[in-house]
């Protein structure tokens, strides 16, 4: 395949997750209403998906590296298309979730297979550089999906939002299916044997660099998505903004992370992996303690927010090239299982995030802001030790 075509596959891949919610964003609100529906249903519509989306990667990973990327992609998008009808259709917050959960599942399998070829088709160091291309094309559809969500949801109303995630999957599939060549070379038969399987999982989770990575990684992630699953109730319904001005800020948002992905291309040939990250880590300490200090001195607002937030997700930009690459980069001849355990442990943050956050929105900016705040000391902590201590991958 030319390098132009696999990087657009893996932004569609890659942009899979950001389509499944933040297009779903400014929808969640009205839906939540429609259904009257209590708000820790609602946060599980995202908790649950997502949780789903960490635990099918365990599954997915060993399949993909037992038969290929090709079959489970294929398997995967069109279950994901399936599901996101579905959940168009729900006549209930019960069966959203359950939909959800399946959708969840089901994308597991795109953005596993999309991080284990890189690691099948380049060295660590460049698999960072594709990676980070990858999730540039995964920033410009994250930048379109908050504001087509709440046009959809504001002309229509949320059942179109989230039909528009069937569109996505249906065209991602198209293009699996037509220009997708397998990158798996050597098909390892004894993956999915028990005994062998806990053997790989062992090896990748004793792995000083695969732990220090998957700690910056998850960590990151766990950031954003505490912007994610609390910024529509708190722009929308604290601040009082409307369903357009609070898919512009996304779209802001995403710009900003689109950035990060180019700076970490400046950075990585000039700076390297880990002292890429160390800078990294500043920022995103730099975003998370002047967005904490804001709220707490009672400067609550959009701008206040938002302001600090860019240089948080800016240096998101930068940790999930190098986190997701640098993870499954010591382990060639596993990159499916690796890719599964870094995605699972990323889900994992992410869902336990999602729970506190069912249960201690209180109406107030308080939950989003000292949540990002928490997960930018643990980024800093971990860019300034960790990494720089295992960060220089070697083969299992």
């Amino acid at each position: 395949m030319p390098p132009a075509m696999i990087v657009l596959l893996l932004s569609l891949l890659l942009g899979l997750q950001p389509v499944t919610t933040d297009l779903y964003l400014p929808a969640l609100p009205v839906l939540t209403a429609g259904f009257g529906a209590p708000m820790q249903q609602a946060q599980l519509t995202l908790t649950a998906l997502l949780l789903a989306f960490g635990v099918s990667q365990l599954v997915w990973g060993p399949l993909s590296d037992r038969f290929g990327r090709r079959p489970i992609l294929l398997i995967g998008l069109s279950a994901y298309v399936l599901a996101a009808i579905g959940s168009a259709l729900a006549p209930s917050m019960i069966a959203l979730i359950v939909w959800r959960t399946l959708q969840g599942a089901a994308m597991g399998a795109a953005v596993m297979c999309a991080r284990a070829i890189v690691r099948d088709l380049y060295t660590p160091v460049q698999g960072a550089r594709v990676m980070s291309k990858g999730l540039s094309g995964l920033g410009v559809i994250a930048f379109l999906s908050a504001p087509m969500g709440g046009l959809l949801t504001e002309a229509f109303n949320w059942r179109f939002a989230l039909l528009a995630l069937a569109v996505f999957g249906a065209v991602s599939l198209a293009m699996i299916a037509w220009r997708f060549e397998e990158t798996l070379q050597l098909k390892n038969p004894s993956a999915l044997q028990g005994a062998t399987l806990l053997a790989i999982w062992n090896s990748i989770l004793r792995h000083p660099t695969f732990l220090a990575f998957s700690a910056l990684s998850a960590a990151s992630y766990g950031g954003l998505f505490t912007f994610l699953a609390a910024s529509s109730f708190v722009f929308m319904n604290v601040l009082g903004l409307s369903k357009t001005q609070y898919g512009a800020l996304m779209a802001l948002n995403s710009l900003a992370y689109i950035g990060g992905t180019f700076l970490c291309r400046h950075w990585l040939p000039r700076f390297g992996v880990r002292r890429s990250l160390k800078w990294a880590g500043l920022l995103s300490l730099a975003g998370g303690t002047l967005m904490a200090g804001l709220s707490l001195a009672g400067v609550q607002n959009a701008w206040a927010i938002m302001l600090p937030q860019l240089l948080f997700i800016v240096a998101h930009g930068i940790h999930q090239p190098c986190g997701q690459s640098g993870a499954v980069g010591p382990f060639p001849h596993a990159a499916g299982a690796a890719s599964a355990l870094n995605g699972f442990v990323m889900m994992l943050a992410a869902f336990a995030m999602g729970s506190w956050l069912g249960t201690h929105m209180d109406g107030t900016v308080l939950p989003l802001t000292l949540g990002v705040w928490f997960w930018s000391v643990l980024i800093a902590l971990t860019a300034w030790t960790l990494v720089q201590k295992y960060g220089e991958p070697h083969a299992a």
